[in-house]
């Protein structure tokens, strides 16, 4: 019966934290007080809200301990779920820098072709490199893809 009621407190803060700024924003005269008692309001309940779902999430009920402790004890959870989050970050940050590498590579690949097309060759490998960073991290996600 509490968890209704809790879900329900839930819902009905992230219904008013969407209708508050729209009334705010949308209706009635513009002026700073506004604004700013928008803003607070919707901090307010953002945090509030934060806090009650960690506050729930690590509340767990005592029916479906039995099933925790058996996930547990198979392995299953916690090492798969750091194994797919561990892919995905791999994947992820060797993209970002990948992409932070390419830009710079290309750019100054066009300039230097852009003066003399005989650094043509040059330019390309050092791309071709900064891709490779790309691919690696995409390698290892799918080696730590094939340990789970």
């Amino acid at each position: 019966m509490t968890t209704i009621v809790t879900e329900l407190l839930i819902l009905a803060a992230m219904i008013l934290s969407i209708f508050i700024p729209i009334r705010v924003f949308f209706i009635g005269e513009r002026n700073k007080k506004r604004y700013k008692k928008s803003l607070g309001f919707n901090t307010v309940l953002f945090f509030g809200l934060l806090v009650m779902g960690v506050v729930f999430m690590f509340a767990a009920p005592s029916a479906s301990a039995e099933a925790s402790q058996a996930a547990v004890a198979a392995g299953d959870g916690l090492a798969k779920g750091l194994g797919y989050l561990g892919a995905a970050l791999s994947t992820s940050i060797s993209g970002i820098g990948g992409g932070i590498a390419v830009a710079s590579a290309a750019s100054a690949a066009l300039g230097a072709v852009s003066e003399d097309s005989s650094v043509l060759g040059k330019s390309l490998i050092f791309v071709g490199l900064a891709e490779g960073v790309c691919l690696y991290g995409f390698i290892i996600s799918i080696m730590i893809l094939g340990k789970l």
